[in-house]
């Protein structure tokens, strides 16, 4: 049997942030004299990973324990600080609502420009053009600006451009969760057949029973680090556990 091969590995996998503090007092500022003071946040503490071509991943964590800093670094939005990353093939990143939308282009005029900026050719882009407006169900507003589109209406539309691409990877961070029911089932349907057509999928998402449906294997984040990596039953049962204790501590 032929060993599959890595899409996505990373060794001693470092992000760190720098942010400006606000000053919280007038006497603070003076003796300060000016000078900003800056606290590093440590999102990601040296991860060692590996994910397989074609394997279907959820991150699953409390907010603020990396997940979206690691889709962030596959799709390389951002550097790593330290350590090593290599992503093998093109991703199509859908990790935030709008983004990558002109808000005064209309909604074929957007198509094409991120269908380009994904790696598509405006040829292949035409032809998946009514591909892509079907799914999104916007044909009635398609040649309107971007401006004009819901919330929803622009989740649909990215949606539909990042699955008609043909990455080899496919980033999905939590967006899903502002798409009404039948969108996000329809979605979910989508992100089945990518998967069944050998795509790699990393989803991001707190609702447990879309992970269960949506991931072969889970890697549970925790303060930037693994805490856990393995069956999606096993670690999203350990996750829930973990969080109803700490609940109770919390509340207790």
């Amino acid at each position: 049997m032929r060993a599959a091969l890595p899409a996505i590995e990373a060794r001693g996998l470092r992000k760190e942030f720098v942010i400006g503090m606000r000053r919280t007092s007038l006497k603070r500022l003076m003796l300060s004299r000016g000078k900003v003071e800056r606290k590093r946040i440590q999102a990601l503490r040296g991860l060692d990973l590996t994910i397989n071509a074609g394997e279907a991943v959820g991150l699953i964590g409390r907010n603020g324990s990396g997940k979206t800093t690691l889709l962030a670094l596959i799709g390389k939005i951002y550097r790593p600080t330290a350590g090593k990353l290599v992503v093998h093939g093109g991703v199509a990143p859908l990790l935030e609502l709008g983004a990558g939308f002109h808000p005064e282009l209309t909604g074929v005029e957007n198509i094409f420009l991120n269908g380009v900026i994904l790696g598509l050719t405006r040829k292949q882009v035409a032809e998946r053009m009514d591909s892509i407006i079907d799914f999104a169900e916007l044909r009635e507003f398609i040649d309107g600006p971007i401006r004009t589109y819901s919330v929803g209406m622009q989740l649909r539309l990215g949606f539909a451009v990042a699955t008609h691409t043909d990455a080899a990877i496919v980033l999905v961070d939590e967006v899903l969760a502002v798409g009404d029911e039948g969108f996000q089932e329809k979605c979910y349907a989508r992100l089945e057949l990518l998967r069944d057509q050998g795509r790699t999928l990393i989803v991001v998402s707190h609702e447990m029973p879309k992970i269960r449906r949506a991931a072969q294997r889970v890697i549970w984040l925790d303060q930037g680090q693994i805490r856990m990596n393995g069956p999606t039953d096993e670690v999203v049962d350990a996750y829930l556990d973990w969080s109803h204790q700490n609940a109770d501590t919390e509340t207790g």
